[in-house]
Order: C-alpha cells, then structure tokens, then sequence
C-alpha cells in the first residue's frame, strides 16, 4: 500500500467504528460462522466477506437471498447475539495505531467523531468496552440517520456536530460502503483495509489506502 500526502490540511478527524477502531469485525464473522454451522449450515467465509460495511435491510436480502427459506434466522440470531456478546464481553482488541492516532489528535485539539453504521446501543457499548468512549464528544451511528452508510447521512451529521464543513474533515474507513459515504459527503477519504482491500473503484475514491492507523497519524501531522 502506498501512503500519499493529503490534498489538504484537516481541520478534523471522522472515524469508523468497527473495523477502523476496533477489531470487532473478525469476532462478528467467526461468530456467524460459528453459529450458524452448530445448526447445521455451514457457510464460506468469502460469503460473510460480501456483507462488510452494507447496511441492516441490504444484509438481510442478501443473506436470505443465499440461505433460503430453511434457515432458522430466529434461532441463529438468538445464538448469534449471545455468543457474540460473550466475546466481545471478554475483550476488544484496538486496531494497530489507534491510541496514538486519538492521542496525536487531542494533542493538536484536533475535533474528531465517530460516524459508524451500528445501532446506538452497539456503538456505546463497544466504545465503553474499549476505554474510548470518553475521547468522543460526537458519536453518529444508524439510529441517527434516515438512510445509513453508503448514503453520505452519518458523515454529513458528523461534521455539523464538530462544526467543521466536511471538504476540511479526513474520513477514515475500512469498508467499501464507508468509503463511498465519506466520498459522497465531499471529504478527504483514507481507506485503512481490515477484512475486505480496496478495489479499483473505491481507491478512486481515497487519497489514500494506508496500511495502518499509524500512517494516518503520520499523514496529519503525527511523528
């Protein structure tokens, strides 16, 4: 991956949740597996690969559209929600560069925010799970917005809640969805690559696709 100079001087910073921040979407797609192969359906990984970063009602078509009729969505999710809840319970990792990231950021009194598609309730829970809710005054999440990521809603909130115009805010994401919010809201796109790497379109859309959080910090300033 090769790391650019941004076109211009953020006066902000909006971050992706899972996937950016937190290394959650890992625990998301082994528990799904996990689950869903003790009732009897197992399902390939590049399948899961598929759903990253798309919205609540697109990842229910398509996975309906995969497992048919037969599946028993009640139960799996029943099974889904508390294993997951089990892992997450016990600890989430926080992806390479981060802290230093968030802590060049607040040195240089830098406005940052959260603008993730999870639900408010998973949002706050995984960002007190990690110790970094308190860095945040500004958290955008699906429950926010009347149409979530790829729509540019959740980024387009998030610079009004930092009272930064989104043509001066770095967003940084790690899904194709993300990437085509942050583009659509008109701000400077950093792709940082966690389960799904950036195709020819979405590098189209990025001024840069860095390999870890440490070279965004780089990228704004941090040494």
């Amino acid at each position: 991956m090769r790391q650019t100079q941004l076109p211009r001087t953020p006066a902000a910073v909006v971050l992706d949740m899972d996937g950016t921040l937190l290394d959650t979407e890992s625990i998301y797609i082994r528990t799904f597996l996990e689950t869903a192969a003790t009732l009897g359906f197992p399902l390939p990984e590049a399948f899961l690969h598929t759903l990253v970063g798309l919205p609540g009602s697109d990842f229910q078509t398509r996975l309906r559209a995969h497992l048919g009729e037969d599946f028993p969505y009640a139960e799996h999710r029943r099974l889904y929600l508390a294993r997951r809840t089990e892992l997450l319970d016990a600890g989430i990792g926080i992806k390479p560069g981060a802290l230093e990231l968030l802590d060049h950021l607040e040195a240089a009194r830098m406005p940052m925010a959260i603008a993730t598609a999870a639900t408010r309730a998973n949002a706050e829970e995984n960002l007190a799970r990690s110790g970094l809710r308190h860095r945040f005054a500004v958290v955008l999440t699906r429950d926010d917005v009347e149409h979530s990521k790829p729509r540019p809603d959740l980024f387009l909130r998030a610079a009004a809640g930092i009272g930064i115009a989104p043509q001066h805010c770095l967003a940084v994401e790690d899904s194709h969805n993300g990437v085509r919010a942050a583009h659509a809201a008109g701000m400077m796109t950093v792709m940082v690559p966690d389960i799904v790497n950036a195709t020819a379109e979405i590098r189209a859309l990025c001024v840069a696709v860095v390999a870890t959080l440490h070279d965004v910090r780089r990228m704004v300033g941090g040494s």
